[in-house]
């Protein structure tokens, strides 16, 4: 079963300015979508780019030789990192 033809029985609830509703109303009509349609496929669109962000990144020949350059050699911590490492958690002290 496709995910558009699972039924739809959990309910999602957002407040927004009067402006803001407008102007997805707005965006709706100029698609031919209802509101809640336009916006939970918007929402959606937008929660798989940002999972998708996280994960994949696309890297030409010359990028990726450089990626891989800089994590096999990794700078070297500075003073102020090597002294935070040092330092007790608050939870500890």
């Amino acid at each position: 079963m496709s995910a558009s033809s699972r039924p739809k029985d959990d309910v999602i609830q957002i407040r927004a300015s009067a402006e803001t509703k407008a102007l997805f109303n707005r965006a709706a009509a100029m698609r031919g979508q209802k509101l809640s349609e336009f916006m939970l496929e918007c929402a959606r669109q937008e929660a798989l780019e940002t999972i998708l962000e996280q994960r994949v990144f696309l890297l030409n020949d010359e990028a990726h030789a450089r990626f891989v350059k800089m994590l096999d050699a990794p700078p070297a911590p500075s003073a102020k990192a090597r002294a935070r490492l040092k330092r007790k958690a608050p939870w500890e002290a």
